[in-house]
């Protein structure tokens, strides 16, 4: 699998016995006297290295992303630099001839998902906030809760001014670069692979689907279907989740329209006995973020018993231990089983057609054969 990031098309390829590799790549670049509240400012402290990046690397695309809501903490050291492939490159197109058998599939993942842009240079673009609790519009209008949030953290100012945006771009962190596809297709077509793809609405869309499945697999396996693991971010681990029988469902961050979208996914799905909840810490109150109540109120939809996984309701969103708890409360998550043998493309096949129309923002569609 190629293509978008995502922690439901992770737990995919576990569950296919695949190894995925994404499009897009964080490059931390060290920051220093820079205000997380200071975006236009932001968008030009790098461009010197910003091009010595894409002149020496011309296949790549540089998204330059600042978020003062959801990053504060870690914008004070570091910009994000997320950088999109528009092609396979050497060491892609290698990996692929050396492990994929003859006729073999490569599944393109696709994430639709769009963000405003300012774009500074040739391939060089500056997106203002991200994914999470806030829509685009709200970062650079600003509103009620975006004054109350500066408030809190005394900052002295009632909104942000960014660079004005001057058009729409693959979101940096989630969505896909639509240039990698047709290079993918080109690549096959020499080489005699066959390429399908994976296209959803926005990182969580095909979070659902996945949970569908594997309730789906576990069922022809004989294996419990009545446990679901939810997931945060970067809050995962796919191989221990197989050995707990656990449905997995991956929450993009633990915010209110993530929390809204697993209710109504549990308003469809046929109840669960168990449910274990993971929640990302970022360390900040941020606009739109979904309190402790908010999930403990969700986890009094299992039908026996739900509790948090590794981060302690009190000190979230602070609960930094929850980066060394969480490995420990998915393994208590018992009885374990062995990993299942993979799942086939084949089968797959039969439970998207069997649930054809369930998944309103997903599709799933052959490109070659």
């Amino acid at each position: 699998m190629i293509g978008s990031s995502g922690g439901a098309l992770v737990h995919l390829c576990a569950a296919l016995g695949v190894p995925w590799l994404p499009q897009t790549l964080l490059l931390p670049v060290r920051q220093r006297g820079m205000s997380p509240d200071e975006p236009q400012r932001a968008a030009h402290a790098f461009a010197g290295t910003a091009r010595a990046l894409l002149d020496r690397n011309p296949d790549l695309v540089l998204h330059h992303m600042h978020d003062p809501n959801q990053d504060r903490l870690t914008l004070r050291r570091m910009a994000y630099f997320r950088v999109k492939r528009r092609t396979l490159g050497p060491s892609y197109e290698r990996f692929l001839t050396d492990h994929l058998a003859p006729g073999g599939e490569i599944v393109v993942a696709e994430c639709r998902q769009r963000w405003p842009v300012t774009h500074l240079g040739d391939r060089h673009l500056f997106q203002f906030g991200a994914i999470g609790g806030m829509p685009p519009d709200e970062y650079r209008t600003g509103s009620d809760r975006v004054a109350d949030y500066l408030r809190r953290y005394r900052t002295g100012r009632t909104g942000w001014s960014a660079p004005p945006p001057d058009g729409e771009a693959p979101e940096a962190e989630w969505g896909f670069e639509p240039a990698l596809r047709d290079d993918i297709s080109r690549f096959a077509e020499r080489h005699g692979f066959r390429v399908r793809r994976i296209v959803f609405d926005g990182p969580e869309d095909i979070s659902p689907l996945v949970a569908d499945l594997h309730r789906w697999w576990f069922q022809r396996l004989g294996r419990p279907t009545d446990r679901l693991f939810v997931d945060s971010f970067m809050l995962l681990d796919p191989w221990w989740t197989l050995r707990a029988s656990a449905v997995p469902y991956w929450t993009v961050f633990p915010v209110e329209p993530a929390l809204s979208a697993l209710h109504r996914y549990l308003d469809t799905a046929e109840p669960y006995d168990h449910i274990r909840l993971a929640l990302f810490c970022h360390g900040v109150e941020s606009v739109g973020m979904a309190g402790a109540g908010q999930w403990r109120a969700l986890l009094d939809r299992a039908r026996v018993d739900g509790s948090f996984a590794g981060v302690s309701p009190g000190r979230y969103p602070r609960d930094f231990r929850t980066f060394f708890d969480f490995p420990a409360a998915l393994r208590r998550f018992t009885p374990r089983h062995p990993v299942p043998a993979p799942m086939l493309l084949a089968d797959l096949d039969t439970f998207l057609g069997e649930h054809d129309g369930r998944y309103p923002g997903v599709r799933a569609e052959p490109v070659n054969r």
